[in-house]
Protein backbone atom coordinates (compact mmCIF):
# COMPACT_ATOMS: atom_id res chain seq x y z
CA UNK A 1 0.00 0.00 0.00
CA UNK A 2 2.83 2.40 0.90
CA UNK A 3 4.46 1.81 -2.48
CA UNK A 4 1.21 2.52 -4.34
CA UNK A 5 0.77 5.79 -2.47
CA UNK A 6 4.42 6.70 -3.05
CA UNK A 7 4.03 6.16 -6.79
CA UNK A 8 0.80 8.19 -6.91
CA UNK A 9 2.21 11.10 -4.93
CA UNK A 10 5.42 11.03 -6.99
CA UNK A 11 3.37 11.20 -10.18
CA UNK A 12 1.49 14.26 -8.92
CA UNK A 13 4.67 15.88 -7.58
CA UNK A 14 6.48 15.54 -10.91
CA UNK A 15 3.45 17.05 -12.66
CA UNK A 16 3.39 20.00 -10.26
CA UNK A 17 7.17 20.43 -10.44
CA UNK A 18 7.21 20.50 -14.26
CA UNK A 19 4.43 23.10 -14.37
CA UNK A 20 6.00 25.26 -11.66
CA UNK A 21 9.47 25.09 -13.19
CA UNK A 22 8.22 26.15 -16.60
CA UNK A 23 6.21 29.01 -15.08
CA UNK A 24 9.24 30.26 -13.11
CA UNK A 25 11.47 30.12 -16.19
CA UNK A 26 8.92 32.13 -18.18
CA UNK A 27 8.69 34.78 -15.45
CA UNK A 28 12.47 35.07 -15.13
CA UNK A 29 12.83 35.54 -18.87
CA UNK A 30 10.06 38.12 -19.07
CA UNK A 31 7.47 35.84 -20.69
CA UNK A 32 5.29 35.25 -17.64
CA UNK A 33 2.23 36.42 -19.56
CA UNK A 34 2.52 33.29 -21.70
CA UNK A 35 2.13 30.88 -18.77
CA UNK A 36 -1.49 30.11 -19.74
CA UNK A 37 -0.67 29.65 -23.41
CA UNK A 38 -1.78 26.22 -24.70
CA UNK A 39 1.69 25.68 -26.14
CA UNK A 40 3.26 26.29 -22.74
CA UNK A 41 0.79 23.81 -21.22
CA UNK A 42 1.68 21.30 -23.94
CA UNK A 43 5.37 21.88 -23.23
CA UNK A 44 4.72 21.34 -19.53
CA UNK A 45 2.94 18.04 -20.27
CA UNK A 46 5.80 16.87 -22.48
CA UNK A 47 8.36 17.72 -19.76
CA UNK A 48 6.25 16.05 -17.09
CA UNK A 49 5.71 12.95 -19.23
CA UNK A 50 9.38 12.51 -20.10
CA UNK A 51 10.53 13.01 -16.49
CA UNK A 52 7.86 10.59 -15.23
CA UNK A 53 8.91 7.90 -17.70
CA UNK A 54 12.58 8.31 -16.81
CA UNK A 55 11.98 8.27 -13.04
CA UNK A 56 9.62 5.29 -13.00
CA UNK A 57 11.73 3.22 -15.38
CA UNK A 58 15.15 4.07 -13.92
CA UNK A 59 13.97 3.38 -10.37
CA UNK A 60 12.26 0.17 -11.55
CA UNK A 61 8.96 1.32 -10.08
CA UNK A 62 7.41 0.03 -13.29
CA UNK A 63 8.96 -2.76 -15.31
CA UNK A 64 8.49 -2.76 -19.07
CA UNK A 65 9.01 -5.94 -21.04
CA UNK A 66 8.43 -6.80 -24.72
CA UNK A 67 7.28 -10.30 -23.79
CA UNK A 68 3.57 -9.55 -24.13
CA UNK A 69 4.01 -7.94 -27.55
CA UNK A 70 6.01 -10.97 -28.65
CA UNK A 71 2.91 -13.08 -28.05
CA UNK A 72 1.24 -11.04 -30.85
CA UNK A 73 -1.97 -10.17 -28.96
CA UNK A 74 -3.72 -8.78 -32.03
CA UNK A 75 -7.19 -9.87 -30.91
CA UNK A 76 -6.78 -8.27 -27.49
CA UNK A 77 -5.55 -5.04 -29.03
CA UNK A 78 -8.37 -4.99 -31.56
CA UNK A 79 -11.09 -5.69 -29.02
CA UNK A 80 -9.57 -3.07 -26.70
CA UNK A 81 -10.26 -0.45 -29.39
CA UNK A 82 -13.80 -1.77 -29.90
CA UNK A 83 -14.44 -1.64 -26.13
CA UNK A 84 -13.24 1.96 -26.02
CA UNK A 85 -15.62 2.90 -28.83
CA UNK A 86 -18.48 1.17 -27.03
CA UNK A 87 -17.99 3.12 -23.80
CA UNK A 88 -18.20 6.63 -25.26
CA UNK A 89 -21.97 7.22 -25.53
CA UNK A 90 -22.98 5.28 -22.37
CA UNK A 91 -20.38 7.24 -20.40
CA UNK A 92 -21.64 10.59 -21.70
CA UNK A 93 -25.24 9.49 -21.09
CA UNK A 94 -24.54 8.55 -17.46
CA UNK A 95 -22.63 11.79 -16.87
CA UNK A 96 -25.57 13.78 -18.19
CA UNK A 97 -27.89 12.00 -15.72
CA UNK A 98 -25.60 12.82 -12.79
CA UNK A 99 -25.52 16.20 -11.01
CA UNK A 100 -23.16 18.52 -12.86
CA UNK A 101 -19.67 18.48 -11.38
CA UNK A 102 -17.15 21.33 -11.60
CA UNK A 103 -14.93 21.13 -14.65
CA UNK A 104 -11.72 22.80 -13.48
CA UNK A 105 -9.69 22.27 -16.64
CA UNK A 106 -12.33 22.62 -19.35
CA UNK A 107 -10.80 25.76 -20.85
CA UNK A 108 -7.23 24.47 -20.68
CA UNK A 109 -8.12 21.13 -22.27
CA UNK A 110 -10.06 22.87 -25.02
CA UNK A 111 -7.16 25.22 -25.74
CA UNK A 112 -4.70 22.31 -25.92
CA UNK A 113 -6.96 20.30 -28.21
CA UNK A 114 -7.11 23.26 -30.58
CA UNK A 115 -3.35 23.75 -30.55
CA UNK A 116 -0.72 21.98 -32.65
CA UNK A 117 0.68 19.12 -30.59
CA UNK A 118 -2.52 18.71 -28.58
CA UNK A 119 -3.26 15.28 -30.03
CA UNK A 120 0.29 14.12 -29.30
CA UNK A 121 0.21 14.91 -25.57
CA UNK A 122 -3.46 14.10 -24.88
CA UNK A 123 -3.92 10.98 -27.00
CA UNK A 124 -0.41 9.50 -27.20
CA UNK A 125 1.75 10.61 -24.28
CA UNK A 126 -0.96 10.73 -21.59
CA UNK A 127 -2.17 7.12 -22.18
CA UNK A 128 1.39 5.77 -22.11
CA UNK A 129 2.45 7.64 -18.98
CA UNK A 130 -0.79 7.09 -17.05
CA UNK A 131 -0.87 3.37 -17.82
CA UNK A 132 2.80 2.96 -16.91
CA UNK A 133 2.22 4.67 -13.56
CA UNK A 134 -1.32 3.69 -12.56
CA UNK A 135 -1.32 0.11 -13.79
CA UNK A 136 2.36 -0.77 -14.28
CA UNK A 137 3.42 0.67 -10.92
CA UNK A 138 0.45 1.44 -8.65
CA UNK A 139 -1.81 -1.53 -9.41
CA UNK A 140 1.17 -3.87 -9.65
CA UNK A 141 2.22 -2.84 -6.13
CA UNK A 142 -1.34 -3.23 -4.82
CA UNK A 143 -1.66 -6.71 -6.32
CA UNK A 144 1.63 -7.72 -4.73
CA UNK A 145 0.38 -6.36 -1.41
CA UNK A 146 -3.00 -8.15 -1.53
CA UNK A 147 -2.81 -10.82 -4.27
CA UNK A 148 -5.97 -12.60 -3.11
CA UNK A 149 -8.14 -9.47 -3.20
CA UNK A 150 -7.54 -8.45 -6.77
CA UNK A 151 -10.92 -6.79 -7.34
CA UNK A 152 -10.53 -4.67 -4.22
CA UNK A 153 -7.06 -3.64 -5.42
CA UNK A 154 -8.36 -2.90 -8.92
CA UNK A 155 -11.09 -0.71 -7.39
CA UNK A 156 -8.55 1.09 -5.19
CA UNK A 157 -6.29 1.74 -8.17
CA UNK A 158 -9.30 3.03 -10.14
CA UNK A 159 -10.09 5.43 -7.30
CA UNK A 160 -6.51 6.72 -7.31
CA UNK A 161 -6.69 7.00 -11.10
CA UNK A 162 -9.80 9.16 -10.78
CA UNK A 163 -8.19 11.33 -8.10
CA UNK A 164 -5.00 12.06 -10.06
CA UNK A 165 -7.09 13.83 -12.70
CA UNK A 166 -7.83 16.46 -10.02
CA UNK A 167 -10.96 17.43 -11.93
CA UNK A 168 -14.38 16.42 -10.48
CA UNK A 169 -16.03 16.37 -13.92
CA UNK A 170 -13.62 13.68 -15.15
CA UNK A 171 -13.58 11.52 -12.04
CA UNK A 172 -16.69 9.33 -12.55
CA UNK A 173 -15.61 8.34 -16.07
CA UNK A 174 -11.99 7.88 -14.95
CA UNK A 175 -13.08 5.59 -12.10
CA UNK A 176 -15.27 3.42 -14.35
CA UNK A 177 -12.59 3.19 -17.03
CA UNK A 178 -10.00 2.52 -14.32
CA UNK A 179 -11.91 -0.62 -13.31
CA UNK A 180 -11.80 -1.93 -16.86
CA UNK A 181 -8.14 -1.00 -17.36
CA UNK A 182 -7.23 -2.57 -14.03
CA UNK A 183 -8.96 -5.82 -14.99
CA UNK A 184 -7.13 -5.83 -18.31
CA UNK A 185 -3.79 -5.39 -16.55
CA UNK A 186 -4.62 -8.07 -13.99
CA UNK A 187 -5.47 -10.55 -16.73
CA UNK A 188 -2.50 -9.85 -19.00
CA UNK A 189 0.23 -8.53 -16.70
CA UNK A 190 0.93 -5.90 -19.37
CA UNK A 191 0.08 -2.24 -19.84
CA UNK A 192 -0.18 -2.70 -23.63
CA UNK A 193 -3.96 -3.42 -23.79
CA UNK A 194 -4.59 -0.50 -21.44
CA UNK A 195 -2.48 1.87 -23.51
CA UNK A 196 -4.39 0.84 -26.65
CA UNK A 197 -7.76 1.31 -24.93
CA UNK A 198 -6.65 4.61 -23.37
CA UNK A 199 -5.39 5.90 -26.73
CA UNK A 200 -8.68 5.00 -28.45
CA UNK A 201 -10.74 6.56 -25.65
CA UNK A 202 -8.78 9.83 -25.71
CA UNK A 203 -8.77 9.91 -29.50
CA UNK A 204 -12.56 9.64 -29.64
CA UNK A 205 -12.85 12.43 -27.04
CA UNK A 206 -10.42 14.55 -29.08
CA UNK A 207 -12.37 14.25 -32.32
CA UNK A 208 -15.73 14.68 -30.58
CA UNK A 209 -14.41 17.98 -29.22
CA UNK A 210 -13.33 18.97 -32.72
CA UNK A 211 -16.82 18.20 -34.07
CA UNK A 212 -18.76 19.66 -31.13
CA UNK A 213 -16.60 22.25 -29.32
CA UNK A 214 -19.51 23.68 -27.31
CA UNK A 215 -19.02 22.33 -23.75
CA UNK A 216 -22.73 22.72 -23.02
CA UNK A 217 -23.93 20.47 -25.84
CA UNK A 218 -25.81 17.29 -24.89
CA UNK A 219 -26.52 14.02 -26.64
CA UNK A 220 -30.09 15.06 -27.35
CA UNK A 221 -28.79 18.17 -29.13
CA UNK A 222 -26.66 16.00 -31.40
CA UNK A 223 -29.10 13.14 -32.00
CA UNK A 224 -32.34 15.12 -32.05
CA UNK A 225 -34.56 13.18 -29.65
CA UNK A 226 -34.46 11.19 -26.42
CA UNK A 227 -35.51 8.07 -28.31
CA UNK A 228 -32.45 8.32 -30.55
CA UNK A 229 -30.27 8.88 -27.50
CA UNK A 230 -31.55 5.67 -25.92
CA UNK A 231 -31.08 3.81 -29.19
CA UNK A 232 -27.49 5.07 -29.39
CA UNK A 233 -26.84 3.92 -25.83
CA UNK A 234 -28.30 0.48 -26.60
CA UNK A 235 -26.27 0.21 -29.80
CA UNK A 236 -23.10 1.16 -27.91
CA UNK A 237 -23.78 -1.52 -25.32
CA UNK A 238 -24.13 -4.03 -28.16
CA UNK A 239 -20.58 -3.03 -29.06
CA UNK A 240 -19.17 -2.83 -25.53
CA UNK A 241 -20.53 -6.03 -24.01
CA UNK A 242 -19.34 -8.38 -26.80
CA UNK A 243 -15.98 -6.59 -26.73
CA UNK A 244 -15.60 -7.25 -22.99
CA UNK A 245 -16.66 -10.87 -23.55
CA UNK A 246 -14.07 -11.27 -26.30
CA UNK A 247 -11.39 -9.66 -24.13
CA UNK A 248 -12.24 -12.15 -21.40
CA UNK A 249 -11.78 -14.96 -23.92
CA UNK A 250 -8.56 -13.72 -25.50
CA UNK A 251 -6.76 -12.32 -22.46
CA UNK A 252 -4.69 -14.87 -20.63
CA UNK A 253 -3.99 -14.47 -16.92
CA UNK A 254 -0.27 -13.93 -16.26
Amino acid sequence: MKKALLYTVSFLFIQLLASTLLTVVLKLTGYGHLSQSPYVMIGSMVLFSVVTLVVFLRLHWAVVSPDYLRSKPRMVMGWSVVAALGTVIPSIFIQELMPELPNLVEQQLGDMMNAHGGYFVICLMAPLVEELVMRGAVLSALLQWQPNRHWAMIALSALLFALIHMNPAQMPHAFAVGLLLGWMYYRTGSIVPGVIYHWANNTVAYFLFKLYPDPNIHLIDILGSQQRVLMAVAFSLLILLPAVFQLNVWMRRR
